[in-house]
C-alpha cells in the first residue's frame, strides 16, 4: 500500500491524497474516526445575564455552540479525562464572554472575548443576532473539547472518500458535447479526439453523465486506489485532524491486539478463504500494518 498526496491547500483547509491497494473497510474507519473522535472546542453552557432581542436564550445559545472555535489540544483536556474528573478547571474549561448593546446591528463572533487567546472563532463575521434600538446582549459561555459522536458541533471536518476512476474512450463522435456537460476539466479535445486530462482524473465523479452523453463511448471504471479527501472546518489543520486520528486508530488497534486470546474467534464464514484459522488478532495486526503505511501520508503534509 502505497500514499501519495494530491493536494493541501492550507488556507482552504483541503487536503487529498491516494492510498494505493487500500480497502473500504479501512478508508471507512479513518473517515469516521475524523469525523467522530477527534476533539474539538465548542460552546457547552451558556449563563445570560441580559437578553432583550428578538431571539429567544435558547436559539442565541444553539448559534454559539455552532460556531467554530480555533482548538489547541495540547492546552485542554477531554472533561472525562480531566484531573478535576469533569468538574471544570482551566484544564477542560474555557471561559468566553460577550457584551454588546446597539442602537442598531448585528452582533457578530468577533465580539466574544476569550480568555486564551489561541481559542477564538475561526469566522469572525459570523451572525449571532441582530439588536435593534434599545436592545442589549449580555453572556458568559463555557466552551469544551468534545466529539462529534456526542453532538455535530464538534465535529472537525468533512472527510469522504471514493475509489479513483479509470476512464476507457472509444469512437466519440460527439466530443465537444461530452467536454461541456462535465465538469471538472477532466476531459479535452486533441486532433479532433476526446481525450483525459490525468491531473484532474481524481476530480471525477460523473461516471453516469459521461457514459449517456456519449452514448456510450466512454465508459468509466474503478480500480482499488482510493482517493480520500478532508475538508476541514477551521478548528484544527488537515494534518492536525490526520494526526489525531491516526493516533487514535493506533490505540484502538492496540485494545484489540491485547484482549485475551478466548475473545478474539471469530465464525469461520467471516475469515478469508486462505487462511480458515485466522483469529480477529491476525486482522488487527494486518490493519496495524496498513496503519503503518497510513502514517507516512502526513509526513507528506507541509508542516
Amino acid at each position: 500500500m502505497e500514499i501519495r498526496v494530491l493536494s493541501n491547500n492550507k488556507e482552504e483547509g483541503k487536503l487529498s491524497f491516494i492510498i494505493k491497494d487500500a480497502t473500504p473497510a479501512l478508508a471507512n474507519t479513518l473517515r469516521r474516526i475524523m469525523v467522530e473522535e477527534v476533539p474539538t472546542m465548542a460552546i457547552e453552557e451558556v449563563e445570560f445575564r441580559k437578553n432583550n432581542s428578538i431571539l429567544y436564550d435558547e436559539i442565541i445559545a444553539h448559534r454559539l455552540g455552532l460556531i467554530p472555535l480555533k482548538t489547541d489540544l495540547k492546552s485542554y483536556n477531554l472533561p472525562e479525562k480531566c484531573k478535576c474528573k469533569g468538574e471544570g478547571c482551566a484544564r477542560c474549561q474555557l471561559k468566553l464572554t460577550l457584551k454588546a448593546s446597539k442602537g442598531s446591528g448585528i452582533v457578530y463572533a468577533s465580539e466574544l472575548k476569550s480568555k486564551d487567546p489561541a481559542v477564538k472563532p475561526v469566522y469572525p463575521k459570523m451572525p449571532i443576532v441582530k439588536l435593534l434600538k434599545g436592545q442589549s446582549l449580555e453572556l458568559e459561555a463555557t466552551a469544551v473539547l468534545g466529539k462529534g459522536k456526542e453532538h455535530a458541533k464538534w465535529c472537525p471536518c468533512l472527510a469522504y472518500y471514493k475509489h479513483k476512476p479509470i476512464i476507457e474512450i472509444g469512437n466519440v463522435k460527439n466530443p465537444e458535447e461530452v467536454v461541456e456537460k462535465t465538469h471538472g476539466n477532466i476531459f479535452e479535445i486533441k486532433n479532433g479526439k476526446l481525450e483525459v486530462i490525468k491531473d484532474n482524473l481524481f476530480k471525477y465523479d460523473l461516471a453516469g453523465v459521461v457514459e449517456e452523453v456519449s452514448k456510450g463511448e466512454v465508459k468509466v471504471k474503478y480500480d482499488n486506489d482510493i482517493i480520500f479527501y478532508i475538508e476541514s472546518w477551521g478548528q484544527l489543520s488537515c494534518k492536525e485532524i490526520l494526526n489525531q486520528a491516526l493516533k487514535t486508530f493506533d490505540e484502538n488497534i492496540g485494545m484489540v491486539l491485547n484482549l485475551p486470546a478466548p475473545s478474539l474467534q471469530v465464525p469461520e464464514l467471516l475469515l478469508p478463504v486462505s487462511n480458515p484459522v485466522a483469529r480477529d488478532i491476525d486482522c488487527a495486526e494486518a490493519v496495524e500494518e496498513e496503519l503503518a503505511v497510513l502514517v507516512n501520508v502526513v509526513r507528506h503534509v507541509e508542516k
